[in-house]
């Protein structure tokens, strides 16, 4: 009696299998489901618009090129 009792235990899954399992499977399906919302989101929205530059920048990056601002 106590050995088909260790075989019918030895024949069932191992419930840390089972544990890692299913944690694999939610955190799959959890970056599966966020990388095709990212793409849903690229299609319909599109990408970001970059800010126009200010003058105050314009002039700085000039400054840097070594290209002198107009007006000086």
């Amino acid at each position: 009696m106590a050995n088909a009792k260790a075989d019918v235990a030895a024949k069932g899954f191992n419930p840390g299998l089972i544990v890692l399992l299913v944690v694999g499977g939610l955190l799959l399906a959890f970056l599966i489901g966020n990388y095709i919302l990212y793409v849903y989101a690229q299609k319909t929205i599109g990408p970001k618009k970059k800010k126009p530059l200010s003058k105050k920048k314009m002039m700085k990056q000039r400054m840097k090129q070594g290209v002198s601002a107009p007006g000086e």
